[in-house]
């Protein structure tokens, strides 16, 4: 009887772990960051003297409480919009991890109570119109169903999924920034469409007549590459060292 063929026991070789990422990898933290210092030194400002005659927003009389949840909203949102640019940089959150989980902690405590539901109790009395107001409103419950999400995934340790889902809430974050850049690229449009207060010259009336529009765009745009990035280039980053 033949004996027994010998069978390789060896461990398979240990695979090299994967290259530090240093900071200067991900170039576009920096224009990231210099986008958003720059929409908060011009949009915050105004309302530091709590004056509702110097918002930059159209402010109704009623409700009294309107004002008061409107400075917090923007307060609220300008420490979400600077803890976006942590959570965000691969750098410093492989290289501080403690840095980055207090940061989520404080983003999700903070902003809930003071970004998401004032949002959601503002939006019904916005003063562009109904399809702002719809617009809003519909900005307020996504973000506060994204970042619950992403925080019970993180409860969870499901890392993965708590990535995704806060991926679609800082894209809701930064939609307040971007709504600027889609009305000054829709104020052409509006000059060839002949809109009577683009042919009028008042620029205050003209952001009026183009708010719905830039309203949605500002943040369905973002929310919408979020989603293809998810669904196109994470899965393609995830398989290569399973091919490999």
């Amino acid at each position: 009887m033949a004996p027994p063929a010998p069978t390789d026991t060896a461990a398979p070789p240990a695979r090299p772990a994967p290259a530090p990422v240093r900071w200067w990898q991900r170039p576009w933290i920096l224009p990231l960051a210099l986008f958003s210092l720059t929409f908060l030194l011009y949009s915050v400002p105004p309302y530091f003297s709590l004056d509702p005659a110097d918002a930059r927003l159209p402010i109704p009389e009623t409700p009294s409480w309107y004002f008061p949840m409107l400075v917090t909203h923007i307060f609220g949102g300008t420490l979400l919009t600077l803890l976006v640019i942590l959570q965000v940089w691969p750098w410093l959150r492989a290289k501080y991890p403690a840095v980055h989980r207090w940061s989520g902690r404080v983003y999700v405590l903070a902003g809930i109570p003071l970004v998401g539901i004032p949002a959601l109790l503002i939006s019904p009395f916005s003063g562009s119109g109904a399809s702002t107001q719809i617009s809003n409103t519909i900005w307020a419950v996504l973000w506060l169903g994204f970042t619950v999400l992403g925080y019970m995934m993180a409860r969870r340790r499901r890392f993965a999924d708590h990535r995704e889902w806060m991926l679609r809430s800082f894209a809701l974050i930064y939609g307040i920034a971007f709504n600027r850049v889609i009305i000054f690229l829709l104020m052409p449009i509006a000059v060839l469409q002949a809109i009577p207060e683009a042919l009028a010259g008042d620029p205050r009336e003209l952001g009026m007549a183009i708010a719905p529009a830039s309203s949605f765009l500002s943040w369905l745009v973002p929310l919408l590459f979020v989603e293809w990035w998810i669904k196109y280039r994470r899965p393609r980053r995830r398989r290569r060292p399973a091919a490999a």
